[in-house]
């Protein structure tokens, strides 16, 4: 059995917990170590009792814990050596927690089988994660311009998938955001579009996704009810519908989620 908790999603921080017995595995820390450990602490987790933490990228919305909560607990670090290497140059005393890895690479972190793929993203060498564990599979695949084949693969036979619906490409056009930072987003190196992100969802529940939490929304460039729309639209004109055939929700932007079991 996994348990997934999102405990904070969007352009100002990330970060998730998945647990499988005993192992619990943080994806990202891109909120402060305190609302970390609160949160932790909120669903009845010891922060000491973590098992790792793993990093998709350098980007500050995804790792701003990690020193104070490395420091604190001493946890392995995962991530890409690209990563790494961008993480250590901020962190030096992280070189002692680091565990390189090659995306593509599968590896054990106690209960967990983690699988992972690289993803298509402005960073040194941004890295998408599937965790399974007793034959269940859940998927996290935000931050990321387009999908690949390999982010294709990686999410493959997943039972949950975290997926990224960024923005509303209209919202985003007419905006605030200078010129510059609109192409950045929009590029084949920046975020999924609720309708690119619609279009990976109905991928992943094409091969058995069942539940479907929608993450990473801009706050100015997006709402959870347009996000649902988008993608809820597409899985109906697709068969699935969502609350009969998909369970189809959106992250909580500064607040823990509730627990999903797969």
């Amino acid at each position: 059995m996994l348990e997934l908790y999102t405990l904070a999603s969007g352009s100002s921080g990330n970060c998730l917990l998945v647990s499988s017995g005993s192992t619990r595995v943080l994806v990202d820390t891109g909120i402060s170590c305190r609302r970390i450990t609160t949160a932790l602490r909120g669903l009845g987790v010891d922060p000491a009792s973590l098992s790792a933490v793993l990093i998709t990228h350098e980007h500050t919305d995804h790792m701003a814990g990690l020193a104070t909560l490395t420091k604190q607990y001493r946890l392995p670090v995962y991530a890409s050596r690209g990563t790494g290497l961008r993480l250590c140059y901020r962190i030096p005393f992280l070189e002692d927690l680091f565990n390189p890895i090659q995306p593509g690479q599968c590896f054990q972190v106690g209960e967990l089988e983690i699988e992972s793929y690289p993803t298509p993203h402005d960073a040194a060498q941004s890295t998408g994660y599937a965790l399974s564990a007793e034959g269940r599979k859940a998927a996290v695949v935000t931050d990321l311009g387009h999908v690949t084949q390999a982010v294709a693969e990686g999410i493959r036979g997943a039972h949950l998938v975290v997926a990224e619906a960024n923005h509303d490409v209209e919202w985003l056009r007419s905006g605030p955001y200078p010129y510059f930072l609109q192409d950045r987003i929009l590029g084949d190196y920046g975020h999924l579009s609720n309708e690119a992100g619609a279009q990976l969802v109905c991928s992943a529940v094409e091969q058995g996704a069942h539940t479907v939490v929608l993450a990473h929304l801009s706050h100015e460039n997006n709402t959870p009810e347009r996000a649902r729309q988008v993608v809820g639209d597409a899985l109906t004109r697709m068969g699935a519908l969502p609350g009969r055939d998909v369970t189809l929700e959106v992250a909580p932007r500064s607040e823990p989620s509730r627990r999903y079991v797969v």
